[in-house]
């Protein structure tokens, strides 16, 4: 398939996903992940409609955000984050959606310039207690979230995970709760960064607000460089 036909059946099956699960149509949004695709790559696919890019790889994402500074997309920072790499993101991303340590977030804060607006921010979750996974357990996450939001220069807008490749019902069920909890204690939270590719369906259905798609966009990624 072309890279329209690959765009096209993912934001339908998103569009199908939200009528199973009874919810808005649109009220779901894509996250196309373009790292390791050339910023020529990332025009054409804004070419279709699609306004919001998720990168992981810091120097990479820079140059494509400059290259592409015309076209006027969003971008998010969507993988682990350096302490050393920070201002660049501050720099140049209007979202980073992996926060999980204070450290990085006060860095964030301190590092936005100034005249710009706030970085929002979506706190990782580890939901199923992995020691190989990044992300706040759920028992500290309502104190981290409180240390985030306080924070001048950042926007709390939400939580965000990524459940195991064999997570079941369970795990689906356990996000749900948590954001519950989350937007009971703080009403304004808007954004649950909540399933890929593989996940779509129970994603949606437990209350994801963005998914986040790669390759079943833009095809078979080239590690070699990274």
């Amino acid at each position: 398939m072309t890279l329209e036909e690959r765009y096209r059946k993912v934001v339908e099956r998103v569009r199908a996903a939200e009528r199973a699960a009874g919810r808005p149509e649109g009220s779901v949004a894509v996250l196309a992940v373009g790292k390791t695709f050339p910023a020529e790559t990332i025009a054409a696919c804004a070419a279709f409609g699609q306004r919001a890019f998720g990168e992981n790889y810091v120097q990479e994402a820079a140059a494509k955000i400059d290259a592409l500074a015309h076209l006027d997309l969003e971008w998010r920072f969507i993988g682990p984050l350096q302490a050393n790499k920070s201002r660049i993101v501050a720099e140049r991303f209007d979202w980073v959606e992996s926060v999980d340590r204070l450290r990085i977030a006060e860095r964030l804060s301190a590092q936005r310039p100034e005249g710009m607006p706030p970085i929002n921010v979506t706190v990782e979750v580890n939901l199923d207690g992995e020691a190989t996974k990044s992300g706040v357990s759920p028992e500290e996450l309502p104190a981290f979230m409180d240390a985030v939001a306080a924070l001048p220069n950042l926007r709390l807008r939400g939580l965000m995970a990524i459940p195991s490749p064999d997570a079941g019902p369970e795990t689906y069920a356990r996000m749900r709760r948590l954001w519950d909890e989350a937007r009971a204690r703080r009403p304004e939270l808007d954004t649950l960064s909540f399933g890929m590719s593989a996940d779509i369906e129970p994603a949606v259905a437990a209350g994801s607000t963005q998914v986040r798609v790669g390759s079943a966009i833009f095809g078979a990624r080239d590690y070699g460089k990274h």
